[in-house]
Formats: structure tokens, C-alpha cells, sequence
């Protein structure tokens, strides 16, 4: 019996001493290089804002934050294996809500897997269509495709993209027979508009600025509740007569799940630092990006509620 007793003294005195060393490892992180994994391929927006993230939280955190893009579902798998121990993150896009919807077999949970470190940002989306007959309005667009069910499609950047889940959401909200033409990313998506090959994309407002004002893409609505600076001419959705169409393009930082608590808070706390800073939001508002951030909580719950949503939606 006093042996047994000795042997429980023992463990609990373990375990009072491992709790200090734990609510420590905040104060001690980062002491290591930290890996960003973007899911997407260089030059993409989540490019660009893992690429703004190292540049300020190397130095804030005097360690080597490295941006390794590994596109597709094997980034997300990679992350989604990664150690939980803040040394592995991920930046991706709401993207992320439907990879299990439209890929049942992948080799991760997209929600229990991860957890939320913070939100980065919003990016208002604008349709664009080809500059030729019948697609001149939003309005005459969705008589085109109500008059022709099955036979018009809209492009997208791939299975699970942003411009995916908008092109089915406003299908299933003005309850539209129209094809999924998937792309490889959103130059090739962009070109189809050109060509007429495809007849809407849901494009990133600063991507398409070009294209739209020299006429070779044309303009119909944008995502979000107000008009895009750059683009002062193009109306909402609720402008342009669809005020039930809503839709958020976020993105933001996941961990692999388990990751502790003080160190998601840590890093939560320093990207919001790093968001605040002018230079990061004029740099960012010129790719008609809105700059944000939030807790762990905050961002989990969002995670988890669009996933929701997103496969509600897409199982109709």
C-alpha cells in the first residue's frame, strides 16, 4: 500500500510541475523557425498574405518564418499532420468549409483536424462575364441562364476555391441550372471569360481591375455590401436587384488541432499587431482586400459554422 501511495505522490507531483512548464510555453515561443503553409500556389492572395505575415512576425519574433506553398489537398493534409505545437501553420481561404463536401475521401478533417488562430482578412468578389450578348447586366445574365437551363457555366480556381462556393451559392439562391467549369487557378478561370468559353467568374476585385477597364471582361456586381474603390461604377448585389445573395471571401491562419492554447492566443494577439499596421493595410487595400483579425475562438467558430452552411448547401 506504501508503495502504491508513493507511486500516486509521485505522478501528482509530476504533474504540478509540468503545469508551470506548460502556461510557459508562450513567454518561450517562438524559439524555432515557424512554417506557413499555403495550400495555393505563389502569387495567389493567400501568397501574398502569408508573405506579409513573415515579413513582420520575423522580426517581431526575432525567428525565421518561413511561406511554403504546397498546392491543393496534399498542403492541407501536410498541415493537417503537422505536430501541434505552433511551429506549423496553415493560411488558406473559406475554401477550406467545403473541401469535405466536394471531396469525401480526403485523408484529414477540415474541422477536427485544425483550429482556428485568426482571421486575416475579407475580399469583396466581382462577377465577371464576357463582354458580348446577353451578359451586360446581372439581370440579364439570370434571364440567359433561366432561358437556357444546362447549357451556360460558370468558371472557377479549382474544387474548394473561393470563386467555387460563390458560383454555387448564387446557383442554388436564384436556383439556376448551370455548369461547374473548375480551373487551375484563377488566370486560366480568367481567361475563359475572355474567350466566352465560360459565361461568369466570381473574380477577386483587384485581380480583374485590368481586364474590366479595358473592356476585356465585363463587370456585373460585387460581393459585398459596398462598391470597390478602384471600381466605383459597379454595382452590389443588392444594388443590381439580388439582395438575398450574401457572401464573405475570408481568409485566414488554422493550426493543427490541439495546438495550446497559449500559443494560439500568442499568435493571434501578434498577427493583430501586425494587421493593424498602415503600411500592411494600404498594401493590402490596394488588392481590394479588407484587413481583420480575431481571437481563436472567434475565427474556430466561423470555421465551423460555414462549414456547416457550405455542406447544407451543397448536399441540396
Amino acid at each position: 500500500m506504501k508503495t502504491f501511495w508513493s507511486i500516486a505522490a509521485g505522478v501528482f507531483a509530476a504533474a504540478l510541475l509540468t503545469q508551470p512548464a506548460a502556461a510557459q510555453d508562450a513567454s518561450n515561443y517562438p524559439n524555432q523557425t515557424v512554417k506557413i503553409i499555403v495550400p495555393f500556389s505563389a502569387g495567389s492572395l493567400t501568397d501574398l498574405l502569408a508573405r506579409t505575415l513573415s515579413d513582420k512576425l520575423g522580426p517581431m519574433w526575432k525567428q525565421s518564418v518561413i511561406v511554403e506553398n504546397h498546392p491543393g489537398i496534399a498542403g492541407t493534409a501536410l498541415a493537417a499532420k503537422a505536430p501541434a505545437d505552433g511551429y506549423t501553420l496553415m493560411l488558406t481561404s473559406n475554401g477550406h468549409a467545403v473541401i469535405k463536401s466536394v471531396n469525401p475521401n480526403v485523408p484529414f478533417d477540415p474541422v477536427g483536424d485544425f483550429t482556428g488562430v485568426s482571421k486575416l482578412a475579407s475580399m469583396p468578389m466581382i462577377m465577371i462575364a464576357p463582354p458580348q450578348e446577353g451578359h451586360g447586366t446581372l439581370a440579364e445574365l439570370i434571364k440567359l441562364a433561366q432561358s437556357k437551363p444546362g447549357e451556360l457555366s460558370y468558371a472557377s480556381a479549382g474544387l474548394a476555391s473561393t470563386a467555387y462556393i460563390a458560383g454555387e451559392l448564387f446557383k442554388k439562391t436564384k436556383n439556376l441550372n448551370v455548369l461547374h467549369i473548375p480551373y487551375k487557378g484563377t488566370p486560366d478561370a480568367q481567361t475563359s471569360i475572355m474567350r466566352g468559353d465560360t459565361h461568369f467568374f466570381f473574380s477577386p476585385a483587384s485581380v480583374s481591375d485590368d481586364l474590366i477597364k479595358t473592356g476585356k471582361v465585363r463587370a456585373l456586381a460585387v460581393t459585398g455590401t459596398s462598391r470597390v474603390q478602384s471600381l466605383p461604377d459597379v454595382p452590389t448585389f443588392k444594388e443590381a436587384g439580388v439582395p438575398e445573395f450574401e457572401y464573405d471571401a475570408w481568409f485566414g491562419l488554422l493550426a493543427p488541432a490541439n495546438t495550446p492554447k497559449p500559443i494560439l492566443e500568442k499568435i493571434s494577439a501578434d498577427i493583430a499587431k501586425v494587421m493593424a499596421l498602415p503600411e500592411v493595410r494600404d498594401r493590402l487595400a490596394k488588392q481590394g482586400t479588407m484587413v481583420t483579425s480575431s481571437t481563436p475562438a472567434q475565427f474556430d467558430a466561423l470555421v465551423r459554422s460555414d462549414t456547416e452552411r457550405f455542406t447544407a448547401l451543397l448536399k441540396k
